[in-house]
């Protein structure tokens, strides 16, 4: 065989490839598969490159180890670096072994979280307006997590039956909630100028958007049709790290971040609040309104009801039909 032949043969993709190609065929989501790699990448630079075949249990503890001694990282963290690793060797290496699952966990601290009064929320809210103001609404008004509104799409909102469908969620879970009744006049509002750029973007040929496990080959057309566009826009277009298609994204979660922390710095907050206590905020006062715990648990999505009684232990007070926070 020449050197010109054996140069031709197909080399295997190297690991970190075969990671990311294992966690798009599970449809991990992009953060969680960037996040995987660069765990990995760090396990492997912190044993001298060696391959994780060659490596067992104290290695890997002395990897946890050094990441909550030196490293200094929430438990949280600790637990995640361990999940990929744990992913690594059991779906790409194909490995099983035992020890693995006897790699003890770092313990969370059981902490309540930040909840503001509706004193409080009236506050934040009253200091945030346009786009930002109505996503900060949508956060307290239906419960939604950060990320479930800036993915938020056009079809998911349905108007007539004051509902919010909201889409492989935590878990990869679909459930409902509600549509405050308040919300109905601002968010058509916004929906029509978002029509507006729609149109512009499809005269550019440019309306295309992500469609969620492959969509786009089963239904070529969808990713440019008006149900499929997410609610809350990015400003301009952008790459996509996976297809490497140009088109517009959701809107970035940092700017409604900074938008609220402005909001808590000039409402005199002295609480850490941030988007996601509007979800708490929701939650507890639905709670202290007399709602089940179980009603409270749907809507939020928890698949235990402990993870929902941490708000409150307030229990069958009754209330059958909902009514969002936001409209008391």
């Amino acid at each position: 065989m020449t050197g010109d032949t054996a140069s031709e043969v197909p080399q295997p993709p190297k690991l970190l490839e075969q990671l990311r190609g294992r966690l798009r065929l599970r449809h991990y989501s992009l953060r969680t598969e960037q996040q995987y790699i660069q765990w990995v990448r760090r396990f492997i630079l912190f044993h001298d490159k060696r391959h994780p075949r060659e490596l067992g249990a104290v290695e890997v503890e002395a990897f946890l180890t050094h990441l909550a001694v030196a490293g200094r990282v929430a438990a949280a963290t600790q637990n995640q670096a361990l999940s990929a690793l744990l992913f690594l060797y059991r779906e790409v290496l194909g490995i099983q072994l035992p020890w693995l699952d006897e790699v003890v966990r770092a313990k969370r601290p059981a902490r309540l979280p930040v909840v503001l009064t509706r004193e409080e929320v009236l506050a934040v809210l009253g200091r945030m307006s346009g786009t930002y103001g109505l996503m900060a609404q949508l956060l307290y008004g239906t419960g939604m997590r950060l990320m479930e509104c800036v993915r938020l799409r056009v079809k998911d909102v349905e108007f007539t039956r004051t509902e919010i469908v909201v889409r492989d969620g935590k878990g990869a879970k679909d459930r409902v909630t509600m549509l405050p009744k308040k919300l109905i006049p601002p968010l058509s509002d916004h929906l029509e100028k978002r029509r507006l750029l729609y149109e512009a973007d499809l005269d550019k040929e440019m309306a295309g958007v992500y469609l969620p496990d492959a969509l786009d080959r089963k239904y070529p057309n969808a990713s440019s049709e008006w149900g499929w566009q997410y609610v809350f826009p990015a400003g301009s277009y952008s790459v996509d790290p996976r297809s490497g298609a140009e088109r517009r994204h959701h809107v970035d979660e940092k700017l409604l971040q900074r938008a609220m922390k402005k909001a808590v710095q000039a409402a005199g907050l002295s609480k850490p609040a941030t988007p996601h206590t509007l979800r708490h905020s929701f939650a507890t006062h639905l709670l202290q309104g007399g709602y089940d715990i179980r009603t409270v648990q749907e809507l939020l999505g928890h698949a235990n009801v402990a993870t929902t009684m941490i708000y409150t232990h307030v229990l069958n007070k009754g209330g059958r039909g909902v009514i969002s926070p936001l409209d008391n």
